[in-house]
């Protein structure tokens, strides 16, 4: 009897479930899911901005007030009747992406953190997809999803859903507006003083970081480079002279602290400190991403004189360089040179097949110094040549490196940190420090033995890293809050004799201008000088070898 009760019970019930179809107006489905995501996608903006006034419920009620009418005017904008299905489930997707990626590694979505994600390539992509994002994935917009395609939405003519939709903008924006209102003085103080908390809010973050990211970079990138430089010459030199070839070799997501040549408490340059180099412990980056870094440092402009759109639409280094007659050649392992290179010779060496160096998609470092001396000598004459370098690009550090500089143990060998110990992270990091120690030794190697040249090598960083400093991980802070894991990074240079002697140098002087602060400003003027070129955009005052010519 018991059993013939309880199966038409189950079958009501899934009945239900199956008939379950709510008729919502479009303005209904916003406000629900903006409050599903200030309630369930926001927990580091929560955690962020109420340690500022903890267990004060009047400044949560105002947090919460101001981001769901925040998001509701945002989606008002965006999402109607006819694509709303498919708007907010990109949305769920985007927004369950961002939560799941700031909390596992404490990053803000600002435009500069929006763009590296744009120019993510596949392989760097591929590393993230970690099965830690599967469970935010399933709760946060899958099964949101599913609920989301069982609604009806109400059908509106097009004067009464304009009426309608005009109605709920207005009272959104008064909603936000009475959230800041509600605790005025501890809102405008965290706006002022924690300005950086606006890029933890999700979805609005990307929302409105994606057109600014966009419009710095694509449209800028479909132009043509302008020039600069054009009255570039090589100072002539005696007839005879050896030509001149300088190795800049870019690494990538090195940090100060954790190289050996700076005093750091492991040896992670153990063949660098016996090479005689000279190592400027006080560098500092121009940006916290390889995205910003990159065109800033082979820019005239920089840091001290920054303007991101000025730095995108004009030529680099290379490009003075080779107008002057000197001919460059960028070889890169990672995901290419920023528009950098644009228009002179390149060679991606992220895919080539080589037994010993490369596997699975992906190649050591060591690829980057494979039959270099043959491509140098295949053009006559001067030569600047950059190595951009895979180097510590995380979250893979593990992948970094060959087995034999598996030194430091316990290693982590996963791309999900949240699954390793920080000294597992550490370790795997400064292994893969000593693999980049290998290379530029290995690089001072190959110069020496190129007797038909004068060669010089200048070693230098891109951005930083943390490694779990005060919860961050990673890399592309904003700038202006950025801790020093991400904007302190090595510098390390090496001379020939010959190079030294030819061109020139006091390298003791050089020694002592190691000592003081440098950053990747010096980078471009430096260059010119080093190379003897004249030209109306060098500044000999940020020159590093001005001072110390006999």
């Amino acid at each position: 009897m018991n059993a013939s009760v309880s199966r038409p019970a189950r079958s009501l019930d899934l009945t239900g479930l199956r008939s379950w179809r709510p008729q919502w107006s479009t303005e209904t489905l916003i406000t629900l899911t903006s409050l599903f995501f200030a309630l369930a996608c926001n927990g580091l903006f929560w955690h962020s901005a109420m340690a500022t006034h903890p267990g004060s419920l009047r400044f949560a009620a105002s947090l919460l007030l101001f981001l769901v009418g925040a998001h509701c005017l945002l989606m008002g904008l965006l999402v109607w009747r006819w694509n709303a299905k498919v708007v907010v489930g990109m949305l769920l997707v985007g927004t369950a992406l961002a939560a799941h990626y700031m909390g596992s590694y404490h990053i803000y979505l600002d435009a500069d953190m929006l763009r590296n994600v744009l120019a993510t390539d596949h392989k760097e992509s591929g590393e993230l997809m970690t099965a830690a994002l599967l469970p935010p994935l399933l709760l946060l917009a899958v099964l949101p999803m599913l609920l989301l395609w069982r609604v009806q939405l109400v059908k509106r003519s097009w004067a009464s859903a304009l009426l309608w939709r005009s109605g709920f903008l207005l009272l959104s924006a008064l909603v936000a507006l009475g959230g800041a209102m509600l605790s005025f003085q501890e809102m405008s103080a965290l706006m002022r003083n924690q300005r950086e908390v606006r890029y933890l809010a999700t979805p609005g973050n990307f929302l409105l970081g994606l057109p600014k990211a966009l419009r710095g970079d694509n449209p800028i990138q479909r132009a043509p480079k302008l020039p600069i430089g054009t009255d570039a010459k090589a100072t002539a030199r005696a007839a005879g002279s050896r030509p001149r070839l300088l190795v800049i070799v870019m690494g990538e997501t090195a940090r100060a602290q954790n190289w050996g040549l700076n005093g750091y408490s492991r040896q992670t340059t153990p063949q660098l400190a016996q090479a005689g180099v000279i190592n400027f412990p006080d560098m500092h980056s121009c940006g916290t991403s390889t995205e910003v870094s990159l065109p800033c440092l082979f820019s005239p402009y920089g840091r001290h004189d920054y303007d991101e759109k000025k730095i995108r639409a004009h030529q680099s280094l290379l490009h003075v360089l080779d107008r002057a007659g000197i001919g460059t050649l960028w070889r890169d392992n990672q995901s290419g040179c920023k528009g950098v290179c644009e228009g002179l010779p390149v060679q991606a060496l992220d895919d080539t097949r080589h037994p010993q160096l490369c596997a699975n998609g992906r190649c050591m470092d060591e690829i980057l110094i494979d039959d270099l001396a043959t491509q140098v000598r295949a053009r006559p004459g001067d030569r600047v040549v950059v190595l951009h370098q895979l180097g510590n690009h995380g979250p893979s550090y593990f992948e970094r490196y060959p087995a034999r500089f598996r030194r430091f143990t316990p290693t982590c060998d996963t791309p999900d940190l949240g699954k390793c110990s920080r000294e597992q992270i550490t370790n795997s990091y400064d292994n893969a420090l000593l693999y980049t120690d290998q290379l530029l030794a290995r690089t001072i190697g190959t110069l020496q033995g190129m007797d038909d040249y004068d060669t010089a090598m200048i070693y230098l960083s891109d951005h930083g890293e943390s490694l779990g400093e005060k919860g961050l991980f990673l890399h592309g802070m904003p700038y202006a809050i950025a801790p020093q894991e991400q904007t302190r990074v090595p510098m390390t240079m090496w001379f020939s004799p010959a190079f030294a002697a030819n061109r020139g140098l006091n390298l003791a002087c050089v020694r002592q201008r190691a000592g003081q602060y440098t950053d990747h400003d010096n980078l471009f003027p430096s260059v010119l000088g080093l190379m003897q070129v004249k030209t109306a955009v060098y500044e000999r005052d940020r020159d590093l070898f001005a001072g110390c010519e006999a």
